[in-house]
């Protein structure tokens, strides 16, 4: 399973966007990931790219299966954050040959960003290079409860 860990600059710069976001400045669909850890129990934090395509709204992994990926497999729901705001909501992985086009949009938004992470792959990549990366890349579509 493909998985980059972050590096001192990445740190600092997620650092930054989650003290923002906490505080409910969302840098380009910044939201802080509250999801209980599959080993302690514990509620985990980390910060994510939030997007929507076609109306529906999608995380995407783009380190591959980090723990934040492990912890909402397991427990099925998490949190989105911004500032006060809290919003739960169900996890629907997506299936590898449905990824391409929500690849390519995360590409498209977030490049300047995580484009490292993604071993050369661009928005404008062929579709074949996107379809056989997908499954290094986890993605999940949001539901958010019925009100």
């Amino acid at each position: 399973m493909r998985y980059l860990a972050p590096d001192r600059t990445a740190q600092i710069f997620n650092a930054v966007t989650k003290w923002l976001t906490n505080r409910g400045v969302s840098l380009l669909g910044s939201r802080v990931l509250a999801v209980r850890g599959r080993k302690s129990g514990q509620t985990r934090t980390t910060i994510i790219n939030m997007f929507t395509y076609e109306g529906s709204r999608y995380l995407l992994a783009p380190r591959g299966h980090t723990e934040w990926v492990r912890n909402l497999r397991v427990a099925g729901e998490g949190e989105l954050r911004l500032g006060r705001r809290v919003e739960p909501f169900t996890p629907i992985e997506i299936a590898d040959v449905d990824k391409e086009p929500l690849i390519r949009l995360y590409l498209r938004k977030w490049a300047w960003e995580t484009g490292a992470f993604f071993d050369g792959l661009k928005a404008d990549s062929p579709t074949a290079d996107i379809e056989a990366a997908a499954p290094g890349f986890p993605v999940f579509r949001v539901v958010s409860p019925a009100r």
